[in-house]
């Protein structure tokens, strides 16, 4: 069931939204005070329909900026939302059985429209202490050995994988670099690449540098309309480049980090609707593209043989960052 427009209202309000709920408090005072009489429903409907408007046309108009703004959105549904609507019987697993559990890292299995599979994402936190205990979605070198070890077991079990990306980046500490950050991610794009199972890949808010791509080497990868994906944030680019956080506007537009972009440089295959408005207006209506999008990639690849899926992998990630030289050589 899609969530009421005042339980969209009470969410934190990006500037370019703003108008949109104002107009949206206005109506509900509206229906409030009119007490379900029919004197004021021509002047709600009237109200209705140009919040409808005002939503499509600020949103059509959209920066790459605003869309980060999006992406980081404090009510945008996490993994753990996502694995609550789309998928049954869920049991998440814990540890890498080397050094601890990070809970920046979910997974289980479950299963999805009647399919046994391992369901594996990034989580961030909505309260200051699950942000805390989430570490703010980034993970550590265990978060990623966790998700290796279970992915490998799902390998053996010939499920399919799942992957729901959603971080800033990989942890930068101390701790993290001594336990061997940079191993865990190298050896997770590893193994994924060599996989014998379909692995199919979402980005649902932010896909952050190497800490997003350990989790995103498939066969298929997706991403939400309001989502992004980079190399580096905005402001880290902005602040090698012009050393100036100003700049992030800028950044953000010059590094192609969009749905849009990056299908048509062909790094993700489909581009999922999301709800009006973005998806932390409705998680529900949110939830049921994504889940529709997932099904039908894991449908086309399930019959895949081991080698076609590896191959296709290959295929998929060796035809990225093409490019064609112009001008003459010889000047």
């Amino acid at each position: 069931m899609a969530e009421s427009s005042a339980a969209a209202a009470d969410t934190p309000t990006l500037d370019f939204e703003r108008p949109v709920v104002a107009l949206e408090r206005k109506i509900e005072e509206l229906v409030r005070v009119s007490g379900g009489t029919s004197e004021l429903r021509p002047t709600i409907a009237l109200l209705e329909a140009r919040a409808r408007e005002l939503q499509q046309k600020i949103f059509s108009e959209l920066t790459p900026w605003q869309k980060v703004q999006l992406s980081r959105h404090p009510a945008r549904p996490y993994t753990l939302d996502y694995i609550e609507r789309l998928f049954e019987g869920f049991i998440e697993l814990h540890g890498d059985r080397r050094f601890a559990d990070d809970p920046a890292v979910v997974g289980g299995f479950a299963t999805f429209d009647g399919m046994p599979v391992l369901v594996l994402g990034h989580q961030k936190g909505r309260s200051t202490k699950e942000k805390v205990l989430r570490n703010f979605g980034q993970p550590k070198p265990e978060g990623y050995r966790k998700a290796l070890r279970l992915m490998e077991l799902a390998s053996r079990t010939r499920r399919p994988i799942i992957c729901l990306i959603d971080t800033q980046g990989a942890y930068p500490g101390v701790d993290a670099e001594e336990r061997g950050q940079a191993e865990a991610i190298a050896k997770n794009l590893e193994v994924m690449a060599g996989l014998p199972v379909p692995i199919v890949c979402a980005v649902i808010g932010e896909g952050g540098s190497g800490g997003a791509l350990a989790l995103g080497v498939a066969n298929r990868i997706l991403m939400q309309e309001y989502a992004t994906y980079s190399v580096i944030s905005p402001e880290g680019c902005a602040s090698i480049l012009w050393r100036d956080d100003g700049k992030k506007p800028e950044a953000a537009a010059a590094m192609k980090i969009t749905a849009t972009d990056l299908m048509r440089l062909g790094v993700v295959d489909e581009v999922i609707s999301e709800a009006p408005g973005g998806a932390h207006r409705d998680h529900d209506a949110s939830a049921k593209l994504l889940g529709e999008a997932l099904l039908r990639h894991l449908k086309e690849l399930y019959y895949l043989k081991a080698e076609e899926l590896r191959a296709d992998r290959y295929k998929k990630f060796r035809h990225m960052g093409a490019f064609v030289e112009s001008g003459d050589k010889g000047k």
